[in-house]
């Protein structure tokens, strides 16, 4: 793998703090929706309305929750529970990734049958060991400073970045905000395009 593409997969304290606010959405969904899956953008909005006053998640955008699933993911093996970011899925076709790696309907049960009323008691010591765990050269930056750091790169690469759309711009800039530069923001980006255009068709098997 090469270190761009390391870096693109590095998780950031953005990722971390989204996610701990996206795990404890999913587990307030999965109290409530009985294994109902919940699209992306509606499991934002649902984490908003339980954190209204968190600045970081209000930036948060559907492009970007693939890392914070991951985050959700990590902290769940970690505690041999249920995989509970397996509610989350494409907000269209209600569908997870096509490269989910498992058997969909089988962990959905689980996670819907799980008592997740006390498994949020860990949340923070795990979030904690999480973002000592990100690289120092990684360091946070302001959303004016980086806003002008991406159009400093834009105004180079306009035809590289002819497909952005606001979204897209929005989760560059939060992932410089967390430490990425410019291009590996963008890399990470497009991956995350590539991935949800893979999004499997309802007669496609989902298990492994």
């Amino acid at each position: 793998m090469s270190g761009n593409a390391r870096a693109e997969q590095q998780i950031t304290v953005n990722d971390i703090e989204v996610g701990v606010r996206v795990y404890e959405a999913l587990a307030h969904h999965a109290r409530s929706g009985q294994g109902v899956p919940i699209g992306f953008k509606d499991l934002l909005t649902l984490a908003r309305s339980l954190y209204p006053k968190d600045a970081v998640l209000g930036r948060a955008v559907p492009i970007g929750i693939g890392m914070k699933l991951r985050f959700v993911d990590a902290y769940c093996a970690a505690h041999a529970w249920p995989r509970l970011s397996s509610l989350a899925v494409d907000q269209e076709s209600m569908l997870p990734a096509k490269g989910y790696d498992g058997d969909w309907e089988a962990d959905r049960r689980a996670a819907a049958a799980f008592d997740w009323s006390g498994a949020d008691a860990q949340l923070p010591a795990f979030a904690s060991a999480q973002r000592a765990a990100v690289p120092a050269r990684l360091k946070p930056r302001k959303e004016r400073p980086a806003d002008v750091s991406w159009y400093a790169y834009f105004c180079s690469h306009r035809k590289d970045c002819e497909w952005i759309g606001q979204e897209d711009k929005q989760e560059i800039i939060n992932l410089i905000m967390a430490g990425l530069d410019p291009e590996t923001a963008l890399g990470r980006v497009k991956a995350a395009r590539a991935e949800a255009a893979g999004t499997i068709g309802a007669d496609e098997s989902v298990q492994s």
